[in-house]
């Protein structure tokens, strides 16, 4: 029997790489692909800048990337993705700061890009593959009862990433595969070790970009009131982008009874608006944009969990669906609920869906 081919989301980093050693040593034929996602039109940040981001110049990772497949003895190719990521992530993370959200460039690039335009193209260039692989944490398992693929989150709820990849549908998840999603980091840094990779032990990835996110903004001033919720102005700003719910340091207050955060961002009225702590629990939320990973809600009104962002504790909430969006009413009030972020619900450890807070 001929082995299937699995085409292999090669980063650089240790959990693609273990991706890689684990689906080798169980037959499969495994082709690395690199997705090409750095502009050069982008400014390149001066001096120290955050290392192993997705979005950094990509000559030393693609090195590492050679290195890797050249000890594994695998085929490697590099997909050009980058008019697309631009179009889909970086114009939408710049649309979503101007109108005072907080996005999560993950979410998007993951489900349009790293899922979609990456195993696409590198079929174009003819590359011919059965299965898509990546080092994500987290599970897919198929449901014989619904006729329908699951996806869960990892075992170990430490590493878990479901959170990233909620909008992924059925037809993705038909072709995907998770090796890490029933292992541990320890055990998957024990895997490259063994397969005598030096990427067993580089640190994590820590940001989407590899430099200050003003860089990517690249706004011109668009000074505005600093306001408490009364109205009063106590400071200023240069731009509504520079802030997000919760935030306290450099709002260049002084004086206040308490401490002060903030609570509110009025991108018509270019003010950001400040409060004390409590004023950041809320108790519902609206998500627009909804997906669905089944192709449909459970119910017009169900019960379930819900994270308002990746390292949210899940909180319960009662959920209903109208005209394409949810509210969802949490049995207890959840702090920095913030608009940009995805709302992502979970049925124990299944992956309903999610949307982007409103």
């Amino acid at each position: 029997m001929e082995k299937e081919t699995i085409l292999v989301g090669l980063s650089g980093g240790v959990d693609s790489a273990a991706t890689a050693v684990l689906l080798k040593e169980q037959g499969y034929h495994v082709i690395g692909a690199t997705m090409l996602v750095w502009d050069p039109s982008l400014p390149v940040p001066k001096g120290e800048y955050q290392k192993n981001a997705c979005l950094s110049p990509e000559k030393e990772d693609l090195q590492e990337v050679k290195e890797i497949a050249d000890r594994l003895g695998i085929e490697h190719v590099t997909v050009d993705c980058r008019d697309p990521y631009r179009k889909a992530v970086l114009d939408n993370f710049r649309l979503e700061y101007a109108c005072g959200h907080t996005p999560n460039p993950c979410v998007l690039c993951n489900s349009l890009i790293k899922f979609g335009v990456l195993p696409n193209a590198a079929r174009k260039q003819g590359i011919k593959f059965d299965k898509f692989a990546t080092g994500h944490y987290a599970r897919v398992c198929y449901d014989e009862k619904t006729g329908k693929y699951l996806l869960k989150k990892a075992v170990d709820l430490s590493r878990d990433q479901s959170y990233f990849l909620h909008r992924l549908g059925q037809i993705q998840l038909s072709q995907v595969l998770f090796p890490l999603g029933e292992k541990t980091k320890p055990e998957i840094r024990e895997v490259a070790r063994a397969a005598g990779l030096k990427v067993a032990d580089k640190e994590d990835s820590q940001d989407f970009y590899c430099g200050d996110y003003n860089d990517l903004l690249n706004f011109p001033n668009k000074p505005g009131d600093i306001v408490t919720k009364d109205g009063k102005v106590v400071a200023h700003h240069n731009g509504i982008w520079g802030y997000t719910i919760g935030k306290r340091k450099g709002l260049g207050i002084s004086g206040q009874a308490e401490p002060m955060y903030v609570v509110e961002i009025n991108a018509p009225k270019n003010q950001v608006i400040i409060g004390p702590k409590k004023d950041l629990y809320k108790d519902t939320l609206i998500a627009t944009n909804m997906s669905w990973v089944c192709g449909e809600p459970p119910a017009e009104k169900f019960d379930c969990e819900i994270k308002i962002r990746n390292l949210h504790i899940p909180a319960r909430a009662h959920v209903t669906v109208q005209n394409g969006e949810i509210r969802a009413q949490f049995d207890e009030p959840q702090i920095s609920i913030t608009a940009g972020q995805s709302a992502v619900l979970y049925d124990g450890d299944i992956v309903l869906g999610g949307g982007i807070i409103q």
